[in-house]
């Protein structure tokens, strides 16, 4: 492993965790040898799975399973050798099910995939600056068909609008009822996206109308954060390492990456933007974004930004939030929780 960068746990504000309770799930009859686990992998190490047999049962055969997935079967009590290189990163659990003289039992641990790459640090241009409202608490911010989008929260004070970014000024606003905290947005097929914190409700609006055409619950216990979307699914962030892929024809949320700088697991993941085929994530009460490879979770860039609350005037302004990629500009909108500027950037290592 890499010796990382100081500045990543500064800006991203992470903590090393080790790989846990590994005993979890042992039993009596057998259990998965972990003396030669590393405390943690990576996707380019392989992993080596062997049985303890304290007993000396005459084992038949062991059938090996990664998160609940079959991944192999042994005669007798042979090794199994597993590569790691599609395994996501995070907690997986290794099951082994050992068949003996008709019958069976399970052995199981837990391993920690983490990753391996260095983050790169950014740099940014202030292209322009712009008006922003400093009573909106923002959470979601997004360009569409040209036109800039932004939603807020808190309880009696949450909305989705259209802005003209270079005014400030207020085009058309829709407001949540008073009972819900409003989150991220999101456009898709022309539909607008929205979800609320704690009350596990999500929205969806026709584009062109801004009218409700029906409310969702998330079908896992989570909470709502930021979203993004790319040509096929809807993405969203639970406030943990997590960010979830939603199928829109059913809003049914149907795999996630967990979000890794090196060893560590990188929490509290907010607003979200794809831009470029990456994952810009703001992380909660961090003035720093990190760029996310979509596919394994690993953080590949880190973008300090934590300088532009030099020039606000605003005394309430709050964390750094909102990122709304430009694709005619090639340019990145950012904002923070109560304000008064907006800032168009270029990006670049």
């Amino acid at each position: 492993m890499k010796k990382y960068n100081f500045l990543t746990f500064i800006l991203l504000g992470i903590t090393l965790i080790g790989c846990g309770d590994t005993k979890k799930g042992e039993n009596s009859l057998f259990t998965i040898d972990d003396s030669a686990f590393p405390a943690h992998l990576t996707q380019k190490e392989a992993l080596t799975i062997g049985i303890l047999n304290p007993n000396s049962k005459e084992i038949d055969s062991v059938a090996y399973f990664i998160n609940d997935q079959k991944v192999g079967t042994k005669k007798g009590a042979e090794e199994f050798r597993y590569e790691l290189l599609d395994q996501k990163l995070g907690y997986q659990y290794l099951k082994a099910t050992v068949y003996f003289g008709g019958d069976s039992s399970d052995a199981t641990k837990r391993i920690e995939v983490v990753s391996d790459v260095e983050p790169k640090l950014l740099k940014y241009k202030i292209v322009n600056t712009f008006p922003h409202d400093t009573t909106a608490f923002t959470e979601g911010l997004e360009f569409h068909d040209g036109r800039l989008f932004e939603s807020t929260g808190q309880k009696e004070d949450s909305y989705f609008r259209e802005v003209d970014y270079k005014t400030g000024k207020v085009i058309k606003q829709v407001d949540l009822p008073k009972e819900y905290f409003g989150e991220g947005i999101t456009f898709f097929n022309g539909k607008i996206y929205q979800l609320s914190w704690q009350e596990k409700t999500g929205f969806i609006y026709d584009a062109n109308t801004f009218k409700l055409e029906k409310t969702f619950k998330y079908d896992k216990d989570i909470e709502g954060w930021g979203m993004a979307h790319d040509d096929k699914y809807i993405y969203h962030s639970d406030g943990t390492e997590k960010i979830w892929k939603m199928d829109p024809a059913n809003q049914k949320l149907i795999d996630y990456i967990n979000v890794y700088s090196g060893a560590a697991k990188i929490k509290a993941i907010n607003e979200l933007e794809l831009i470029n085929g990456k994952f810009y994530a703001n992380v909660w009460q961090k003035d720093a974004i990190a760029v996310v490879n979509p596919t394994s979770g690993a953080v590949e860039g880190i973008l300090n930004l934590s300088d532009l609350r030099k020039s606000l005037k605003a005394k309430n302004a709050e964390v750094l939030n909102g990122i709304a990629y430009n694709p005619a500009t090639k340019t990145i909108f950012v904002t923070g929780k109560y304000w008064d500027k907006m800032f168009e950037i270029t990006v670049s290592e």
